[in-house]
């Protein structure tokens, strides 16, 4: 009898908190319930804050005046995939936007003084983002320079001075290259895939494959996308708001005018120059990036210009 009343004790007990944690519980909507449809709303709405959208493409691309064969379903999906991966990496959109407006005037000039299609500045966004960088392969500025090759262009390059840093220099060089893939290949398209992969690159690669277009070769990775870079950078910096792009008037980055002074000397300390010059070592090297070393070895007497910031902008 007594182990009857202990189990049936202990069966209450059990039952009792069973009911005690079930009234604890939050109750599980269903489908139908009014909690359930208010998530269901709000994720809906979540979703429909944050979307990400295929990219509707030109009816008609041109490079340097040239027509894309957009007719072609390879060269499609392949300009497809260069619009996607730079409209969708906005951050670095924006950049490109900003740094525009602020260095395609310097290079705009230039190209047309030398009767390169403006659609090359383009190049040099995608060569380096508008920036002084430099490659693993020994490539360095704005228009990515081969060390022989700035030299056979008429470049300085030293470690003392290295022209490829010197934007104006660089752009004049970088026009004197596209000239010379332009009167070899006849069209300005594969002169500026001759730009990445060099003039014996793709001259080779036409003779084996028996084709005379740049859109007909098969090539590897990187030269096979440098053409659809170009196109699909085009068309986002010249219509940003086309492809989501917003960027105030007054967050672009403003170019600094400077004045030149000429330089016809060894100057052992560039800092005690900048000094002299109103601005310090940090402001004359961001204006001078092609000043490699703390001073400036001359003893040739060759005349160099240093720009150095008009006063108000840097205090």
């Amino acid at each position: 009898m007594k182990k009857i009343l202990l189990g049936s004790g202990i069966a209450i007990i059990f039952i009792i908190i069973i009911s005690a944690i079930q009234q604890a519980a939050p109750a599980i909507p269903s489908a139908t319930s009014p909690q359930h449809i208010t998530d269901r709303t709000q994720k809906d709405k979540r979703v429909k804050n944050y979307n990400v959208y295929s990219v509707n493409l030109p009816e008609r691309l041109d490079f340097a005046g040239e027509e894309v064969p957009l007719h072609q379903p390879d060269i499609k999906e392949r300009v497809d995939r260069e619009f996607l991966v730079n409209t969708y990496w906005q951050s670095n959109g924006i950049l490109l936007i900003k740094r525009a407006q602020k260095y395609f005037p310097i290079l705009e000039p230039i190209l047309a003084e030398n009767g390169i299609p403006d659609d090359f500045k383009y190049l040099a966004v995608i060569e380096s983002g508008l920036q002084n960088v430099s490659s693993p392969a020994g490539a360095r500025g704005f228009w990515q320079i081969m060390n022989g090759t700035g030299r056979e262009l008429g470049l300085e390059v030293n470690d003392n001075i290295d022209e490829r840093y010197h934007l104006e220099k660089a752009t004049q060089a970088a026009c004197d290259y596209l000239k010379k893939s332009k009167e070899k290949f006849g069209n300005w398209t594969l002169a500026g895939a001759a730009y990445n992969a060099g003039n014996a690159g793709i001259y080779n690669q036409l003779d084996a494959q028996g084709v005379s277009s740049y859109y007909d070769l098969l090539l590897g990775e990187e030269t096979g996308r440098y053409v659809f870079r170009l196109l699909a950078i085009k068309e986002i910096l010249k219509n940003p708001k086309n492809f989501g792009f917003n960027v105030d008037p007054e967050h672009v980055y403003d170019l600094i005018p400077t004045k030149n002074v000429l330089v016809d000397y060894e100057v052992d300390d560039l800092a005690a120059f900048a000094k002299a010059n109103n601005i310090n070592y940090k402001i004359l090297k961001i204006h001078n990036p092609w000043l490699r070393e703390p001073k400036l070895n001359n003893q040739s007497k060759k005349e160099y210009i240093i720009a150095i910031p008009e006063s108000g902008y840097y205090k």
